[in-house]
C-alpha cells in the first residue's frame, strides 16, 4: 500500500494552515515596521536570518526544512566550550 499523498492532497490539507502562518509572519513584520524605533533593527543579524529563510522558502530546491533550520543555527565550532 502506497501511503504517499498526492501534491494536490497535501495542498488541500495544508493550505489554510500555511496561509494562517504566513499572515502571522506578515503581521509581525508589519508591527516591527510600525514600531517607534524601527530603525534600531536595521543591520540586526536576525533580520538577515529572517530574510534568508524567506528566500529559502521561495526557491524550488529540495530540503527547505533543513536549510531553514541551518539558517538559524550557529556554525559548528569544535573547540567551543559550553557555558
Amino acid at each position: 500500500m502506497n501511503s504517499k499523498l498526492t501534491a494536490v492532497a497535501v495542498l488541500d490539507r495544508e493550505f489554510l494552515e500555511i496561509r494562517c502562518r504566513l499572515i502571522d509572519i506578515a503581521a509581525a513584520l508589519d508591527r516591527m515596521d510600525r514600531a517607534l524605533d524601527r530603525d534600531a533593527i536595521q543591520g540586526d543579524p536576525r533580520m538577515a536570518q529572517l530574510a534568508g529563510a524567506v528566500g529559502i522558502l521561495m526557491d524550488d530546491k529540495p530540503d527547505r526544512v533543513q536549510r531553514v533550520q541551518l539558517a538559524f543555527s550557529d556554525p559548528y565550532a569544535p573547540n567551543r566550550t559550553e557555558r
